[in-house]
């Protein structure tokens, strides 16, 4: 998250002049008032930390914590939303220019459209309409993001919106698993229904990193308690089922890209071919131009 500190412009202060036999408080003169001005908070390189979890249960989970000064793009799929969106966004199916010189990782957006678990609005353009009370990762124009139930924890007042992807309730909430994610069978529709499949979340933590874990083989309760026990204050379930669950992560920006959960399907450089279905990019900070000597 980005945050902003401010510095007190010095102001000019009226004399205040006192009456020594009635101590009477004389007005002061008007005095113009100075705007803060505002300064950016220092830029902190980006960085994906990936580090193996195991529950009570014996689940294997995979986390990753992006941390330092990242933004994040939310994409277009060919064909989820596709043609929905497809003529009014810019970020695509691929990750391509800019963006694969900064690309630090990738992963899986949530359900499909037509599942209505949620709505979609991507740089201001709106596939699906935004519900109340869901879960939601909300991405401003800077590209900062966060993670709240839609129409309570965010948006923030006046928070300038540019993408919004949904999914389901939230999983974590107050820094403990909800009661709803103790209940397998609501939390989308598995590959035979079975309670123990690929699945993927995303939480936040205190100091507003975003967290991403996924398992070939866990449940949304071990998903919440997983994210929960590594720092998380709130999280939300994204895609499930083995075909959709996918992070992809580089040890420096721009660099080769390796799949990061043990035996996920797709290949590690499927996010810059082109994926049929909506993901999320993480860009570490733009490389600032050395200045010229005057």
């Amino acid at each position: 998250m980005t945050f902003w500190r401010f510095g007190l412009a010095a102001v000019g202060l009226g004399l205040v002049l006192l009456t020594a036999a009635g101590c009477a408080r004389e007005a002061a003169p008007a005095v113009k008032a100075v705007p803060l001005r505002a300064r950016a908070a220092p830029v902190v390189p980006g960085r994906v930390t990936v580090a193996p979890a195991r529950t009570a249960d014996g689940s294997k989970i995979t986390i990753a914590t992006f941390t330092g000064s990242v933004s994040y793009v939310l994409h277009n799929g060919s064909v989820d939303p596709g043609k929905l969106l497809a003529t009014e966004v810019t970020a695509g199916p691929k990750i391509t220019g800019a963006g694969r010189a900064r690309l630090l990782g990738a992963f899986n957006g949530g359900f499909l459209m037509k599942s209505l678990a949620g709505g979609y609005e991507q740089e201001g353009h709106v596939a699906r309409p935004l519900r109340a009370g869901l879960a939601s990762l909300v991405i401003d124009k800077s590209g900062s993001a966060r993670i709240g139930t839609w129409g309570s924890d965010v948006p923030a007042p006046g928070e300038d919106v540019y993408s919004v992807r949904q999914n389901l309730w939230l999983l974590v909430s107050g820094g403990e698993p909800t009661k709803q994610s103790a209940r397998w069978w609501r939390w989308g529709g598995t590959i035979g229904k079975q309670e123990y499949v690929a699945r993927s979340a995303l939480g936040e933590n205190a100091a507003g990193d975003l967290m991403y874990a996924a398992s070939m083989s866990t449940t949304p309760a071990d998903l919440a308690q997983a994210l929960a026990g590594a720092g998380a204050k709130v999280a939300m379930e994204l895609d499930i089922n083995p075909e959709w669950v996918q992070l992809d992560v580089a040890s420096s920006p721009g660099g080769p890209l390796r799949a990061a959960i043990p035996g996920q399907h797709r290949p590690a450089d499927q996010y810059l071919t082109g994926w049929m279905r909506d993901f999320i990019a993480v860009l570490a900070p733009p490389v600032s131009s050395p200045r010229r000597a005057a």
